[in-house]
């Protein structure tokens, strides 16, 4: 687990600053870091969401990811990079969440190959690993799409080819954080849903983070949650940062230089040092990025007006994050189960919560993957998953369009033949396992149920994270908001009015069934009269009410 990396590893940063060369043990050490800043800003990069719903989980995803991926190495001594590499590549894939958790995967996959079996990374090798982990995470998606954690990583690998020919030094981890951080701050130019949404990329920013973490850790600042990392520096500092005020301020923007001048990037570098804690300064003489902690924002901000025109200004409240901050437990581990008899074909499919777990046992599915919305099972739960099964072969229903990638890799990498119904939500996997028939063969299955979950359009109802204008649809923060087919359709101040709005927007006069999976600690007392009104409104359909208990939404809605 990450909490039992070895920090005995972390005052001997210098020595990979001082290196010239990369070896095993450097790169254990880089991992960590790496895995550790990641960790303390997790819920920074779960926020990041397009849509302002209160389920995003890529920094989870991103971290697990990278937790596997250093359990592979965690009580390893080995020197050889190269072996170092594949072991940690290996953990990735095994450990391969959601989207951006996959394609993090295939960057280490890409990493390692590159690295072959090579006692220790020079400048020249770095080169090609880096260029090889952008190849590889674009080989590995089908549609690649620019403005995410893809195109962060092809602006590094492009970047640093001009260092060819330059020892390895810290200028070229500087340099990787440095474009890290351009490239997901013009995220939003390039994806216009981000731009409407007022976010970068989440996966692009997690993999700055870890790129960061490793930058901080070289240097010899803290990269460990909000309030051990607020810790290390009070104890570190004669300033002391904890005032009466608290443990003050996070400073970060870029400063761009004015038209015919040129920034001094030494020199702001020895200012900021002067002002706080944790000094982060970087660039060339037409952009630099400035990251401090002092008692007073004003200060460095107000210094870096003078200097050019700042952007991405940020301000965090080091105090409140410290009270903030909670640790995350592991669930209890739940007992043995009894093997199942052979089969010639089965479902697997994924699921949150115990209501809608049980639905689709009733309809025929025979091992359910605890995960979906909030928590997205990894490619090592699907295998798991696949062998329980305990099938000739297997179809796989992610019913989230997030893990739909991750069943992909499980699926490639099985033992048991398996394929892919790429089911987006539970709605759609629900009509798919109905359409499964035991006597067909998987492939004619596998086509009966992609047909049977494209007739089902899906409503969600939740409750907006932030204000937002997206779709032409305002919304305020707290308001009961419904998606249809994962797009923000309606806002409403009351679950009735909006489940009811969402139904007139998704044409549901239209068709014959409503099923409405009620969830989020949402009684069955308080769901029925909901459910009632819908009758109401629908007098010639079929309306269901099914208890789901699935986290953050309100109601499921299948339309069918």
């Amino acid at each position: 687990m990450i909490d039992d990396m070895n920090r005995t590893t972390l005052p001997q940063a210098k020595e990979i600053a001082q290196a010239g060369k990369l070896d095993g043990i450097g790169l254990k050490r880089l991992v960590e870091a790496g895995t550790l800043w990641l960790k303390a800003n997790q819920q920074l990069v779960n926020s990041l969401n397009v849509f302002p719903v209160p389920d995003g989980d890529t920094g989870t995803n991103m971290l697990l990811t990278m937790q596997a991926a250093y359990n592979e190495i965690l009580h390893s001594d080995e020197r050889n990079v190269g072996k170092v590499a594949h072991a940690i590549a290996q953990g990735a894939l095994m450990g391969a969440r959601g989207n951006s958790g996959v394609i993090l995967s295939q960057l280490w996959r890409g990493f390692a190959r590159a690295l072959d079996t090579f006692e220790e990374v020079d400048g020249e090798i770095l080169i090609k690993a880096l260029v090889e982990a952008k190849n590889t995470a674009y080989k590995g998606v089908v549609r690649p799409v620019e403005g995410t954690i893809l195109t962060v990583a092809k602006d590094i690998a492009t970047a640093i080819e001009s260092f060819k020919g330059k020892p390895l030094s810290m200028e070229w981890l500087e340099k990787i954080v440095f474009e890290a951080d351009l490239s997901v701050q013009k995220t939003p130019e390039l994806l216009p849903i981000l731009k409407q949404a007022g976010v970068v990329d989440s996966g692009g920013k997690g993999l700055f983070i870890i790129l960061e973490g490793m930058w901080r850790f070289v240097n010899g600042l803290p990269v460990e949650d909000a309030s051990r990392a607020a810790s290390s520096v009070r104890l570190s500092s004669e300033a002391n940062l904890q005032h009466e005020g608290g443990w003050g301020y996070d400073v970060q923007y870029l400063i761009y230089a004015r038209s015919g001048q040129a920034l001094d990037v030494a020199q702001i570098r020895a200012d900021i040092e002067a002002m706080g804690e944790c000094p982060l300064v970087m660039g060339d003489e037409h952009i630099v990025k400035v990251h401090v902690h002092v008692p007073d924002p004003g200060v460095p901000i107000s210094y870096g007006a003078r200097l050019g025109s700042l952007r991405d200004v940020v301000v965090e409240d080091m105090q409140a994050q410290s009270e903030a901050f909670t640790a995350h437990t592991a669930p209890p581990a739940r007992p043995a189960e009894e093997s199942l008899p052979a089969a010639p074909t089965a479902i697997v499919a994924v699921a949150s919560g115990d209501g809608l777990a049980r639905a689709f046992k009733e309809v025929g599915v025979r091992v359910v993957v605890e995960g979906g919305q909030t928590m997205n099972p990894s490619v090592d739960d699907f295998l798991n998953a696949i062998a329980k099964a305990n099938a000739r072969s297997v179809i796989l229903l992610p019913n989230n369009g997030n893990v739909i990638m991750t069943a992909e890799q499980a699926a490639e990498i099985s033992e048991t033949p398996a394929c892919i119904v790429a089911t987006r939500t539970v709605a759609q996997g629900i009509a798919a396992a109905i359409a499964f028939n035991p006597d067909a063969s998987a492939e004619e299955n596998a086509a009966a149920m992609r047909e049977a979950a494209q007739r089902v359009t899906t409503g969600e109802i939740t409750v907006s994270t932030r204000d937002a204008t997206i779709n032409g649809v305002r919304v305020r923060a707290g308001q009961v908001i419904g998606l249809i087919d994962d797009q923000l359709a309606v806002a409403d101040d009351g679950i009735p009015a909006t489940l009811l709005a969402l139904l007139e927007k998704a044409n549901a006069r239209e068709r014959e069934l409503i099923t409405l999976f009620y969830g989020n600690g949402l009684t069955e007392a308080e769901a029925t009269p909901i459910a009632e009104a819908v009758r109401q409104t629908y007098p010639s359909h079929q309306v269901e009410l099914v208890a789901g208990g699935q986290p953050h939404y309100y109601f499921i809605v299948s339309i069918e």
